[in-house]
């Protein structure tokens, strides 16, 4: 049921509108407030699908209503009723967050589609929460030891500016999460992510899938084609494995991140693009700068920060922390009962040389599952995670 409330000062107006919205539709529950003061103390006390607000009220007038809820409620979207001599500010009160706003007097089709229009996007905007919550929870970074820590704080100080961010680490240390938390608590958050693994494709088409092509550009260019790059403008592109991308393709990152701008293959038209860098390896860049399979001069553009993602075996602390972490997850994945690991199964794992690091370590955590008793014991360990 849509709860929805009504702020108005005069009450024929207010009773109107209340009696409009309860007979048009049984699932909205319609409250009243009859001035801005007291409307602001529900909308604390109270969560509202929608609010319908005057402008001119005595007491707190509509502007300074709107101001309010944009503080305590952001998400809570607000109509606006205006009088006639109210229509520039109605207007300007949509600059300062108002969803629409209706005139007095209100008009029937336009007060419902607009209340509709306004539940929905309120909707939206919860579905789109909760997806960014189970984003968040897909990639969250577990662990306390001190290494993890200083990844956090480094984190923290680095998201929200536009500093492009340098990822080493070994396979399967996590360094995608590190990518996803940058992107995450940064001010592009709102804009895309775009991942590129450029070890998975071929060194013939990474200049295609990074700038894309123009029709004809090569045999299987049968149309136009924005490339990643393209795709993460007022975004953030992670460019994965960046060790293994071809020279060519080097060079054009390198002036894509000098001027702003990329071409597409094929053209020689600039396209201007506003895209954060964040890249991975798990190579020696210097060693593939000294070999000549790297430059320096984009080793330099994309290390601007740099952030080591520890090897397992560097932060067995977390262990115990991480085994309970993928023993929940497996079992919300599989609908099954998590299962407990005794101490002694714990000390076991928190001794094995983790070659394959986190990506390993969930590995045997899926198999004790399946494979070990009702809590999973040391001699679960000892049988079911031999190497």
């Amino acid at each position: 049921m849509s709860k929805i409330l009504v702020i108005e000062d005069e009450s024929a107006i207010r009773r109107v509108l209340v009696k409009i919205l309860s007979e048009e539709n049984d699932t909205y529950l319609v409250e009243e407030a009859v001035d801005g003061l007291v409307g602001v103390e529900k909308i604390k006390n109270d969560d509202y699908d929608l609010v319908l607000c005057d402008i001119k009220m005595p007491k707190m007038d509509g502007v300074e209503v709107l101001e309010a809820v944009k503080k305590i409620k952001p998400e809570t979207p607000i109509v606006m009723i205006s009088g006639h001599g109210d229509l520039d500010t109605a207007v300007n009160t949509m600059r300062l967050g108002a969803y629409d706003y209706i005139s007095k007097p209100p008009d029937l089709n336009r007060l419902l589609n607009t209340v509709r229009n306004a539940l929905d996007r309120k909707e939206l905007v919860v579905e789109n929460k909760i997806l960014k919550r189970k984003v968040s929870k897909k990639y969250e970074m577990i662990g306390e030891s001190k290494p993890i820590v200083q990844i956090k704080e480094i984190i923290d100080k680095v998201a929200p500016t536009d500093a492009r961010v340098l990822i080493t680490g070994p396979n399967g240390t996590g360094k995608e999460l590190v990518a996803h938390w940058l992107h995450e608590k940064s001010a592009r958050a709102k804009g895309n992510l775009i991942e590129v693994n450029c070890a998975a494709i071929p060194s013939e088409l990474i200049e295609s899938e990074l700038f894309g092509h123009v029709k004809g550009a090569f045999t299987s260019a049968n149309k136009d084609r924005a490339g990643k790059f393209e795709a993460a403008n007022g975004g953030t592109i992670f460019l994965d494995e960046i060790g293994d991308m071809s020279l060519s393709a080097q060079a054009k990152v390198l002036r894509a991140l000098q001027e702003n701008k990329i071409q597409r293959v094929g053209s020689d038209k600039d396209i201007k693009v506003d895209v954060r860098v964040i890249a991975a390896t798990n190579k020696n860049l210097k060693k593939e700068i000294a070999d000549g399979k790297f430059r320096e001069d984009l080793y330099h553009r994309l290390a601007v920060i740099l952030i080591k993602v520890p090897a397992l075996n560097d932060r067995r602390d977390d262990i115990p922390m991480l085994v309970k972490h993928f023993s929940m997850k497996i079992a919300d994945e599989q609908g099954t009962t998590q299962k407990d690991f005794s101490n002694q199964a714990l000390k076991l794992l928190q001794e094995y040389d983790w070659t394959g690091n986190i990506r390993e370590l969930r590995n045997v955590v899926e198999r004790l599952i399946i494979l070990g008793g009702r809590e999973v014991s040391e001699e679960d360990v000892k049988l079911f995670a031999s190497k």
